[in-house]
């Protein structure tokens, strides 16, 4: 039996890690949860920034889904732009990686200046490939203009304008490459070792080792991408305003411009709530698509364990057989 005093420390033991975390707790609450739950009240209202808020029901729902035609258009350029942007950039991210881990002299450096465009605020980027994009005086029509090539009108023609964002948008992909970076220096230098005497070259091992130890981080870096891709808003509001003809009229965009152009703040609430469910829904899928391709320690583990509990017990029951006969 417990004595008074001891069940005393054990409340204060179960209670104490709780204030620890408390403070954290409450900002959850209060500027995420909060603000969540009151944004789905605001998609049942009529709720203007001025005057009084009406309730509709699922009206403004309704409206997004039959009468609002930029709704399905926005979408549509945001699935496009998620299709070309999320492979480009796990694939930059992953060559830059691969890139710093080797043993050059100056590698630091190299780090750094990869690493950089990461810690560059939206706005400056914007400016700065502003710049780079522009027809007439811009850096890439100017270094084609030497291979005899006609630049493109990056952010005036609809065609390139998309295309000009996916390329701007992949320039910040230094904290994927430090994560790649990280998981690729974790795995031990004797597997390569061991698969260079065995005959492997850099692309089997490639192939066979790195690939397969690195598949939890593509895993995360996958599902940061697809929600950073279908939330993407800043560039295309500094950088092409949506423009040209809405051709890069994303769907962020399509939702700050009916919160704060147009004030119906009740409307974009239902739409970012729809955003939400469809961000929600592919990150299930790929969860739920990554027991096919998303290998852990713990399960290889686990694996030859199992393995070698059913070659025992096989030689056991083999045993028995044969002094049976």
């Amino acid at each position: 039996m417990f004595t008074k005093k001891e069940k005393k420390f054990t409340l204060i033991r179960k209670r104490v890690p709780y204030l620890f975390i408390l403070p954290w707790i409450i900002g959850y609450i209060a500027f995420t949860l909060g603000p969540l739950a009151f944004s789905l009240v605001m998609s049942l209202f009529d709720w203007p920034i001025a005057g009084e808020a009406k309730y509709i029901g699922l009206a403004n729902f309704t409206k997004m889904f039959t009468a609002d035609p930029q709704f399905y258009n926005s979408l549509i350029i945001t699935f496009k732009f998620a299709l070309i942007f999320v492979p480009l950039n796990l694939g930059a991210a992953l060559v830059l990686a691969l890139l710093i881990t080797q043993p050059i002299k100056g590698m630091k450096f190299f780090r750094t200046i990869f690493y950089l465009p990461a810690v560059v605020s939206g706005v400056a980027v914007s400016i700065v490939w502003g710049w780079m994009f522009n027809t007439e005086y811009g850096v890439f029509n100017y270094l084609l203009s030497f291979l005899g090539i006609e630049g493109p009108m990056w952010l005036v023609d609809p065609k390139w304008a998309i295309v000009a964002i996916v390329v701007a948008s992949a320039w910040g992909v230094g904290t994927m490459m430090l994560i790649f970076y990280t998981d690729i220096k974790s795995i031990p230098q004797e597997m390569y070792e061991a698969a260079a005497i065995d005959g492997a070259g850099p692309i089997r091992q490639f192939i066979s080792i790195t690939i397969p130890t690195i598949t939890p981080t593509i895993l995360f870096n996958v599902i940061t991408s697809v929600i950073a891709a279908l939330q993407q808003l800043t560039l295309v509001l500094l950088l092409t305003g949506g423009g040209p003809l809405k051709s890069t009229y994303f769907y962020g965009l399509f939702v700050y411009n009916n919160a704060f152009k147009h004030h119906e703040l009740g409307y974009a609430s239902a739409n970012a709530w729809f955003m939400f469910i469809i961000i929600m829904l592919f990150t299930l899928m790929i969860f739920k698509s990554s027991s096919a391709w998303v290998f852990y320690e713990a399960e290889v583990k686990k694996e030859k364990k199992d393995k070698k509990e059913k070659k025992k017990k096989r030689e056991v029951k083999n045993n028995e057989d044969l002094q049976k006969a």
